[in-house]
């Protein structure tokens, strides 16, 4: 990873960690998730409201390390206005960034904000931090009820 990116990639995790979008309870979500990451002590709950297949508003409550979090901000504001298939999507292709699975330099173009979290491969301990909020958003889209966990 380039100097340049790793840089994109710091101010991006400290900026949404200082200042998380999203961040706070909603008023009747039509869904609602919680989930754990036990070994970093990672722990956030997501709220939905979805009409018409379109996910309208979404929010999120927790705490967690600045990786946990500023992805968590990152993942409201982007799939936020999409479609639930839309957001499954996004959901793929953050697995393939985190893990290092896609090449950097074509991740800006196609996904934006969340090439930052690139960076996150290059440590692996912490690609669970980063996941945590996806994982609980794609399982809360499809229904699941239970808390999720890293573990």
């Amino acid at each position: 990873m380039d100097s340049e990116f790793r840089d994109l990639y710091q101010e991006i995790i400290l900026e949404h960690n200082r200042s998380p979008r999203n961040f706070g309870t909603m008023d009747d979500p039509t869904h609602v998730l919680e989930g754990v990451n036990p070994l970093c002590g990672d722990h956030y709950k997501i709220y939905l409201k979805i009409d018409n297949d379109t996910i309208t508003d979404i929010r999120f409550e927790g705490s967690g390390c600045a990786i946990s979090k500023a992805s968590a901000s990152v993942m409201s504001t982007t799939v936020k206005g999409k479609t639930t298939n839309e957001a499954d999507d996004l959901f793929e292709v953050f697995q393939k960034v985190v893990k290092g699975e896609e090449k950097v330099d074509e991740l800006l173009e196609r996904v934006g904000k969340l090439a930052a979290f690139a960076g996150v491969s290059e440590f692996p301990m912490r690609v669970k931090c980063a996941t945590l909020a996806w994982h609980t958003l794609h399982n809360a889209l499809h229904g699941d009820k239970k808390p999720i966990s890293t573990e």
